[in-house]
């Protein structure tokens, strides 16, 4: 497991006010070998608008109705295929060197 593919799974329900950063940051991870996977539960805010933008860096996106955050977080679960997932929060974001020193951790044991 020297390259191993970090899932980051980002579940979002009209979030437009921190998506756009939340991306970004994932964008900008040193680490390279990423599946970002957004769920979005049917956001009708412009979240979808930023998702968008950004589709060419996202693995992975959907938009629809679910039943809340864990059935949100289950669905990209189903679609993860890394050796290490991530929960990235639709309002949270990740400083530049913060997946690469996950995956050093992991490596070293």
């Amino acid at each position: 497991m020297n390259n191993p593919t970090v899932s980051i799974i980002t579940v979002v329900y009209n979030g437009v006010q921190y998506i756009e950063q939340t991306i970004k940051s994932v964008i900008a991870q040193d680490y390279t070998n990423i599946e970002f996977i957004i769920i979005d539960g049917g956001s009708n805010d412009g979240t979808l608008d930023i998702i968008k933008k950004y589709k060419a860096n996202i693995a992975h996106w959907v938009s629809e109705k679910d039943s809340g955050i864990y059935n949100a977080m289950n669905k990209g679960l189903k679609i993860a295929s890394g050796e290490i997932v991530a929960i990235l929060n639709a309002d949270d974001y990740y400083h530049s060197d913060t997946i690469q020193n996950v995956v050093n951790h992991f490596v070293k044991t």
